[in-house]
């Protein structure tokens, strides 16, 4: 239910994301959401450990042939930035101060964009430089579906917090929106543990063989 109550920084709640029953209950059906979301990615996470190695000839490259690991280390240092930068969003949110929020928000997104396209870049190079494709192999089929199932959640996220920033551009906070921020602040919080491990797993524990 929409609220109509005007706030001022003094009379706004401590937690706005969980004063009403409606926030709570988004909260909740979130980390349920998210408990899905961990047993995906961990079964995406085991195929691709048991097909890492698993390429028809020595013809193939193997990940320590295609990865290049300063371009996933300065991917990786964006997207943990962009998890910084929403967490200040979600500062201003809980101090009621809307327009710094967005602020926040909008550079957490163009971060978020900018890491994308190193992705897009990354999958690019890999299939015009080493023909290294969705088809080419098991390995590479395991790789892109783990590694680009991750960028369709980055994408997703920057949809989401965009869409949430033009809807309430012009109505500010409130009790009914606070909790859509703050969710989506915690699904691009997972979206970059996520990535940790993909870093970690994949590009870390590749180079080394």
């Amino acid at each position: 239910m929409h609220t109509e109550e005007s706030f001022t920084a003094k009379t706004w709640p401590e937690s706005p994301e969980r004063v009403t029953l409606e926030g709570k209950n988004k909260f909740l059906g979130f980390w349920l959401f998210l408990g899905g979301e961990t047993v995906l990615f961990a079964s995406l996470f085991a195929t691709y450990l048991a097909l890492k190695d698993r390429v028809p000839d020595s013809s193939h490259a193997l990940a320590k042939d295609l990865f290049e690991l300063p371009l996933s280390f300065v991917a990786t240092i964006i997207l943990l930035t962009s998890s910084i930068t929403s967490v200040m969003a979600i500062y201003h949110m809980k101090n009621f101060a809307f327009k710094k929020m967005q602020a926040w928000l909008l550079v957490t997104v163009l971060l978020g964009a900018c890491f994308l396209g190193l992705e897009i870049y990354e999958f690019h190079h890999y299939v015009t430089e080493f023909h290294h494709t969705f088809t080419s192999s098991a390995f590479g089929s395991a790789f892109y579906t783990l590694v680009g199932f991750h960028g369709g959640h980055v994408a997703f996220g920057l949809l989401w917090i965009t869409a949430l920033m033009i809807r309430n551009a012009k109505r500010g906070l409130n009790l009914y929106n606070a909790p859509k921020f703050y969710i989506a602040s915690l699904y691009w919080h997972f979206i970059d543990v996520v990535w940790v491990f993909i870093f970690t797993v994949v590009y870390l524990m590749g180079m080394v063989g």
